[in-house]
């Protein structure tokens, strides 16, 4: 029920960041690609839904934790690229 919860609370889904951790944990199990994980944001909010086993959740988050402050600095109005 998390991911329609989470679906449910998002103001916008970050399809891409669910799709890099699922990426990232096919290389350990085939079963990543079955991972109903959604990701988005709520205000200024990045919400992240990891995997259960916290082998899984821990290989998630280090997948996309390089985006987090990049994605908190757009979410705070600072949209400039360089």
């Amino acid at each position: 029920m998390t991911p329609e919860a989470t679906r449910a609370v998002c103001d916008r889904l970050l399809e891409g960041v669910s799709e890099r951790m699922r990426a990232e944990g096919v290389k350990t199990t085939k079963f990543a690609a079955l991972s109903r994980a959604v990701c988005g944001v709520r205000g200024q909010s990045v919400i992240l839904n990891l995997p259960g086993k916290p082998a899984g959740a821990v290989e998630s988050l280090e997948a996309v934790v390089d985006l987090i402050p990049h994605a908190l600095q757009l979410l705070g109005g600072n949209t400039e690229h360089e």
